[in-house]
């Protein structure tokens, strides 16, 4: 048997997004235009780690990429691991990677990893990262240790969990984190390093819904009104609210959300980038304490941004009385067999 033979299956996808811009015309930009085969053609390291099967999917910025495309995507991706892919891997622009990442990672079935990665970096620039993260994602996406963990995120040289990873700064090098939980792993001379345990996972049912709407609003200081009044009757089905501190909103914010959640759910999160909202700490009228008494529920360590992904998914699927169980294990760092 030759040695080609002997080498497990791996499937990359491409996206877009930085990682695969690069500059067509002087003075204007870069733009997605790189191929999956063409981010793989300056990695001649891959040849001996896997057969790989290279598709590009879509070649979009990740602003651009829609709920609908994406379950396209997770069709695609699916489909590979049943042709026999010990992994998947994904590339794609890193504006909604977090939120990309725990989209997929509440529909991913398999024990075989998904791994999404990104770049900082454009492909012509000096230093371009893309090609590093590329090789580390199929690093991590080969290791027997990567099974189990669901969607991944590896980038810089880390690895993070999809329900923890958030975009952390604009345009830095190191732009992701996982605030207070921390990397699931490293790669350390090519190998990953898993500094945890697998977590438990709750996988839902692909959405049979496309065509609700999930509204995300942001408190600030002496907002009005206005915007929340119009919520239910612009036809959305559930609303997530980034609200203040550890989850708080204006008195007149809060009446508002008390006859709101009277029709479709409502999720109020902390806006601050890390951190958890309080349940029994803060009494005042729109405090959190508040909040609950008016049917509205708090996103414990979920960011506001995905709380609307996890929302959107429940509801499309059938799910949304399930939302809090749904965000008291999601937004927790809970060991798969506590």
């Amino acid at each position: 048997m030759s040695a080609a033979k002997c080498l497990p299956l791996l499937a990359i996808g491409s996206l877009g997004g930085t990682v695969s811009m690069q500059v067509e015309t002087a003075g204007e930009g870069v733009t997605p235009s790189l191929s999956s085969e063409a981010l793989l053609a300056g990695l001649p390291q891959l040849e001996g780690l896997a057969l790989i099967s290279a598709e590009t999917l879509q070649l979009l910025p990740s602003a651009s990429l829609t709920f609908t495309q994406l379950l396209d995507v997770l069709q695609w991706a699916d489909a590979q691991v049943k042709k026999g892919a010990q992994g998947v891997v994904l590339t794609q622009g890193t504006d909604t990677l977090e939120e990309v990442a725990y989209f997929l990672d509440l529909l991913w079935p398999h024990d075989a990893p998904l791994v999404l990665t990104g770049a900082m970096r454009s492909a012509n620039q000096a230093g371009a990262d893309g090609p590093a993260n590329l090789l580390a994602s199929v690093q991590v996406a080969l290791a027997a240790e990567s099974r189990g963990r669901g969607v991944l995120v590896v980038i810089n040289d880390q690895v993070h969990a999809a329900v923890h990873v958030r975009k952390a700064d604009s345009l830095a090098m190191q732009a992701f984190t996982s605030s207070h939980f921390g990397p699931e792993g490293l790669l350390i001379e090519g190998r990953v390093c898993y500094l945890k345990p697998p977590r438990r996972r709750c996988v839902l049912p692909a959405p049979q819904r496309l065509d609700h709407r999930v509204a995300l609003l942001e408190a600030s200081l002496s907002a009005d009104t206005l915007l929340l009044e119009e919520v239910a009757r612009l036809g959305y089905e559930g609303l997530v609210i980034a609200g203040f501190g550890a989850g708080h909103v204006s008195q007149e914010w809060a009446r508002c959300l008390g006859q709101i959640s009277q029709w479709l759910p409502v999720v109020v999160a902390t806006r601050t980038g890390a951190g958890t909202t309080a349940s029994c700490t803060y009494g005042f009228n729109g405090g959190e304490m508040d909040l609950q008494r008016r049917g509205a529920r708090m996103a414990g360590f979920l960011c506001p941004r995905k709380c609307r992904v996890l929302l959107w998914v429940l509801i499309g699927c059938g799910r949304e009385a399930e939302l809090e169980r749904h965000l008291d294990v999601q937004g927790l760092a809970r060991p798969l067999h506590s």
